[in-house]
């Protein structure tokens, strides 16, 4: 595909955060599986639900740009989803791996909301007001997420500071 303008770019952009999105409906059990402290596992249960909103939202957004919800595999994701397996794989005390897996999740959260506030300030630019509400709602999701697990981290880091 060819970026010729702003609305190309968006289109792929979008394209990439819906694969990103899927992607992390298939990852956020892992999550739930290797957490141990029962807030966190609560946490992202939560927000593998709210991810299956968000894919649907994203679906959504496609219809200001009259072209198909075509996922493009987001590689950004895909990377960050490995270093997190890899993470999980790891020997650790409970409350250490917890704290290795919240510091793997912040770091999906701060790509996505990087990522949907280029998407909002460049649907603002093309008058894609729908598609703006949605990834707004989405963007505003994803911040509400890292401040839960910014707040988890501080008993979570605390504990994992315990341990010999």
């Amino acid at each position: 595909m060819s970026i010729d303008n702003l609305a190309d770019a968006f289109y792929d952009e979008l394209r990439d955060m819906l694969s990103a999105e899927k992607q992390l409906v298939k990852a956020l059990p892992k999550m739930v599986k290797h957490s141990t402290n029962p807030q966190l596992k609560k946490a992202f249960e939560a927000h593998l639900k709210e991810t299956e909103k968000h894919v649907e939202r994203v679906e959504q957004a496609f219809e200001d740009t009259g072209k198909a919800a075509r996922a493009k595999t987001c590689e950004a994701m895909q990377g960050l989803i490995e270093e997190a397996d890899s993470l999980l794989k790891e020997e650790a005390e409970p409350a250490v791996k917890d704290a290795l897996i919240i510091a793997a999740a912040q770091k999906v959260e701060h790509y996505e909301i990087a990522t949907y506030g280029t998407l909002c300030t460049w649907a603002e630019d093309l008058g894609y007001s729908n598609a703006l509400q949605l990834l707004k709602q989405n963007m505003d999701d994803e911040e509400a997420a890292d401040q839960k697990l910014s707040s988890l981290a501080k008993t979570i880091n605390q504990e994992a500071m315990a341990t010999k």
